[in-house]
Parts: structure tokens; sequence; C-alpha cells
């Protein structure tokens, strides 16, 4: 055979087997697995890299001094290891392994780096904070850090998987593949937990939370739950309270308007707040206001008592929660999420009884309980196309406060919505004049400040708010003599500052520390306001030096605007027990 006719040949064998063919160097990098074998990797990759937080409880309590402490470490990255295996084998086919591997590589990415970071949990209400977050928090959240975790984590993984070949098979080979490899995995999971039983049920019975870390489960559980709840919830209408609410008896009897402002805090904590002890002076405007009647007298200070309620929980750890419940009529003493979701609120009740409510927002809404009622924005009332960075400064919501005031008519409520101490940028809260306590945590990422700077940016934001309510206060005092008023101001939730190397907020309450639980709150009556409501202030001083939670605003605010409604419960009203009896009519014995 002649030497053209041999090479022909060999080209002709190419052509036939192009398998054969000599590999491009891009080929040789390629590595061919099956759906399983690329599971088992991606599997095993989350459960050492994503869950060192939940590993790390698991040793914590059975303590380092346990015979188990090694063994049982072991175990659980084979119980997390088949746990994700099953999971990502329950949705994978040949063409879908890749894509949903990555999706599960960066949501697990996200997920472990505020768990390691900020000692968050991932339950349904974390899963609902990340839904309802908005661009300028996203932008706050976003860090070098967590940049560099997304590519050591996310990108690099994601980037190894494009190498990856999924070898073809048979369907009838690839299902009784993949129904032997589930099987595998539930009982590899089973025998796990059955090793681990006594332990493990001992720390998920005491630490129900800890469950929350192991991801990426918890994020698959938690935004399922969320999804579920969000949209039944949308294929139903509000159910309807307070139908039979009306005016009380001391609305025909008013010789001028009155207007309460509830004003929301966000992310203020009592252990910070000037008013109840702490060592510094985070509200110098309103301990002026707070002083007794006849130094307020000589230093022509604002008229009516300002009052400091020392002691006060909060329905929950954050907004999603608090919000919501602290507008209910049964709050944190019977909590029950799809209720106090799924109802109206005291706003629609008050409402109903003839009260001009507004909601004014200078956050993230008003989470349902301004449902269908009037509302703006901080940014609106100012008349502002938009804010610096996307994020208002609370004053705006003063704006056109004296127009309000002029405008009263009848019964009015305002109820306003701080940004307040919205973290981690709490040095963004507040105008330049404000940084007092220095030096002050300039950076979005918490773990780039001493925890002393964290805790100089959160006071001076504290400082702000100070002179946002006494100003309030102050226009609404000058305005005394035509309209009665009254100012109500409670935080939503407070924060952590680093203490047991804790941040911001949102952990489940049942574990919460105090800092996160406890409150401020404060209450400002004008003269003509106490007058007209007969208010004995020496009273509500009494009262505020004891124990109160948000589940008393419901049924305070209810008495605080003359308010009548079935749903009333005189047990969790702080102002009815201190209401004066009307000449000629039998006081009834405060309960």
């Amino acid at each position: 055979m002649s030497r053209l006719t041999i090479g022909a040949a060999h080209e002709n064998e190419e052509l036939l087997f192009p398998m054969q063919v000599k590999a491009e160097p891009a080929q040789r990098c390629v590595l061919k697995l099956s759906v399983e074998g690329l599971g088992l990797i991606v599997s095993a990759f989350l459960a050492l890299t994503a869950n060192r937080a939940f590993l790390t409880a698991v040793e914590q309590d059975l303590g380092p001094d346990s015979p188990a402490f090694w063994w049982m470490g072991g175990v659980m990255l084979v119980v997390l290891l088949a746990l994700n295996f099953g999971l990502l084998m329950l949705v994978s086919t040949r063409h879908m392994v890749k894509p949903v591997a990555a999706l599960l590589l960066v949501i697990s990415a996200l997920a472990s780096y505020y768990i390691d970071t900020l000692s968050v949990y991932i339950d349904t209400t974390m899963l609902r904070n990340v839904m309802r977050t908005d661009v300028a928090e996203t932008r706050e959240l976003i860090s070098l850090s967590l940049l560099l975790h997304l590519l050591l984590f996310a990108a690099l993984p994601v980037a190894l998987l494009t190498r990856v070949r999924i070898q073809p098979r048979t369907w009838v080979r690839a299902a009784a593949v993949r129904a032997g490899s589930l099987v595998a995995a539930v009982l590899t999971l089973g025998v796990g937990v059955v090793l681990t039983y006594q332990p493990l049920s001992s720390l998920v019975r005491n630490h129900k939370e800890v469950r929350y870390l192991i991801t990426p489960a918890n994020v698959l559980w938690s935004a399922s739950r969320v999804v579920v709840a969000e949209t039944r919830g949308a294929a139903r209408p509000r159910v309807s309270i307070g139908d039979d609410a009306q005016a009380g008896a001391g609305w025909a009897q008013r010789e001028r308007p009155l207007l309460v402002v509830l004003v929301v805090g966000e992310t203020a904590r009592a252990a910070n707040w000037g008013l109840s002890g702490y060592a510094r002076q985070t509200t110098p405007l309103l301990a002026q206001l707070a002083q007794s009647p006849q130094q307020a007298q000589q230093a022509q200070q604002a008229q009516g008592p300002l009052i400091n309620f020392s002691k006060v929980i909060a329905c929950g750890t954050n907004t999603e929660t608090s919000l919501p419940c602290m507008f209910a009529p049964v709050g944190r003493r019977d909590y029950d999420e799809d209720r106090i979701r799924g109802s109206q609120s005291l706003l629609h009740v008050l409402h109903k009884a003839g009260v001009g409510v507004l909601w004014r927002d200078n956050q993230s809404g008003c989470k349902g309980v301004c449902e269908g009622l009037p509302q703006d924005t901080a940014q609106q009332a100012a008349g502002l196309a938009e804010c610096p960075g996307g994020r208002c400064l609370d004053e705006l919501l003063l704006a056109d406060l004296d127009t309000r005031i002029a405008q009263a008519r009848g019964v009015q409520l305002l109820v306003m919505h701080q940004l307040g101490n919205h973290g981690p940028s709490y040095f963004r809260r507040y105008p330049p004049r404000f940084a007092q306590f220095t030096p002050a945590c300039g950076e979005d990422d918490l773990q780039r400040c001493a925890k002393a700077h964290i805790v100089n940016a959160y006071d001076n934001a504290l400082l702000y708010t100070d002179e946002l309510l006494a100003t309030l206060i102050k226009r609404l005092a000058a305005q005394s003599s035509r309209v009665d008023s009254a100012v109500v101001y409670v935080s939503d939730h407070g924060e952590s500052l680093g203490e047991s190397n804790l941040f911001l907020h949102g952990l489940p309450f049942r574990i919460a520390p105090d800092v996160q639980k406890e409150v401020p709150m404060v209450w400002w009556l004008s003269d003509g306001y106490v007058k007209s409501r007969g208010l004995d202030t020496a009273c509500l001083r009494s009262r505020a030096a004891q124990p109160a939670s948000h589940d008393h605003l419901f049924h305070s605010m209810l008495t605080l605007l003359d308010v009548k409604t079935a749903l009333y419960e005189p047990a969790w009203d702080i102002a009815g027990p201190c209401l004066l009896p009307k000449p000629g009519v039998f006081a009834a014995p405060a309960r």
C-alpha cells in the first residue's frame, strides 16, 4: 500500500472515530463525572465549608473533655454530607445537576458568611427580612470580606463546575443508580442519627434553633415556608378586627383638636438609652424635658411631662416580627404569627372609630399594619426627588409638621417610622455634627472596626434620635394653645454591638440576648392633653418604673385616643389606671 493510501486511511479512521483524535489542551482539563459523583463532591464541600457554626455548636454542647468530642464531629460531617447529597439527588438530572450545584454553592457561601460573621440564624423570620431588604440596605451589607468569601467558596467552585462533563447513561441505568444513591443517603443519614441520637436529641431539645445553622438545608427549608406563607396570605384578605370601634365620650367635649404622634424607633436598645441610666448621656435634650415641673418652669422648657419607661420588652428581635406584633391586640404573650399577619392592626381599629391616621415611613414600609390606610414617606413629605445614598435622615419626618398641626381637626394619629439606628452603617444615620463620641466606626463592615468604635457610632445615632424627639415635642408644645398633643416613642427591637461576638439583631427570641429585646419607650403629654383627657401624671411616672412590653401598646393607645372597642383589655393598658374620675362619675378600681 502506498504512503498516500495509508495517510488517507488514517484520515478516514479519525473521521469515523472522533474520540480517538488527539485531545486539545482545553479538553485535557475536563473532568468526566457521573451525576452522583459530582453530587458527592459538592455535598462534601458544602458539609466542610458551610457548616462551621453548626459543628461548633455541637462540639460546645459536648465539651472538649467529652470522650465523644471528635467522634461526634466526624459522624456529624458524614450526616451533613448524606443530607446534602440526598437533597441534591432529589432535584438533579444530568442536565440540571450543574446549575443546581452552582446555585447551592452560592446560597451556602452567602448564608455561611453571615452566620459566621454576625452569628445569625437562617430561619423563616431571617429569610423574610432578606426578601424585604431594599437596595440601600443591601448595599450596606456588601463588604470586601464578603466578596473575598464569595470568591473563594462560590465563584471558584462554580468555575470548576464548568470543567466537569457529566457522563451520559441510559434512562434505565440512570434511574436505578439514582434510586440506589437516594437509598444509600437515607440509610447513611439514619445510621448517623441513631449513632448520635442521645447527644443530638439533647442538643436539639435544649437549643432548637441550632437546626437553622445547617447549611444549605436551613435556607431551603425556611425559604419554602416563607413562600408558602406569603402565597397563602396573598390569596385571602386580612381578617377584620375592631368593627365595633367608636369614639369615646370625651370626643364631644373636646375644645381643641388632638394630635398624637407615635414614633416607631429602629434598633434603639435600652442599654444605651441615656434616660434609662446608661453611663453616657445619649439623650441630653430629652433629659431636660424630663425634669420636674418646677425645674422645667424655671428653665422655660416645653409644657407637659416627659415620662421614660425603663423596663420595656419588645415583641421580637427584628422589624418583620416586632412591627406587626406591637400593633396587634395580642402580641408576644400569645404569639401567633399567622393570626397577627393575617389580621388588621391597631391603625385599622382607630380608623374605624374616626381617628385620622397617617403612616409616614423612612425605612422599609409598615409590614402590612397600615395596609389600605393613608401613608407617605419622609422623602415625599420633604418634597425631595431623592436622598443621598438612597437613605433620608430622620429629620425629614418632621418636614411638614407645622402645616399638619395648623390643619389638625378632630382626633389625629401620625405614625413616624424611623430609620433610627439601623445597622450596620450606624455612621450613616446622623449628620456629621452629631459625631460627639469618637473615634466612630465609619465602615459598613463591622468586622473592620474595634468594638468601642462601633459603640461610638451607635451612640452618636442615638444623639440624633434625641434631637429628633426633642424637636418634635417643642414644636408641638409651641402650638399647645391651639392643639392638644402627645408623643409616644418606642423602638421596635434592640441590637447587639459585639457582646459575645454577636452583631446586629434577629436572633430567635428564645435565645436572643437582652440587648436585642429591651427597648426604650418615652411618652410626652401636653398640659392641655393631660387636662382634657384627665390623666394623673404622677400615676404614670410610677407606672413607668414597672415592667412593660410591646403588648401594652395596642390597649394603651386606645385609651390615649379615647376609642372604645371590645378588643380592649384593661390589664394591658398603661394609661387606663391613671385616668382621673370625672366629676359625678364613679371610678371603677384599676385592674
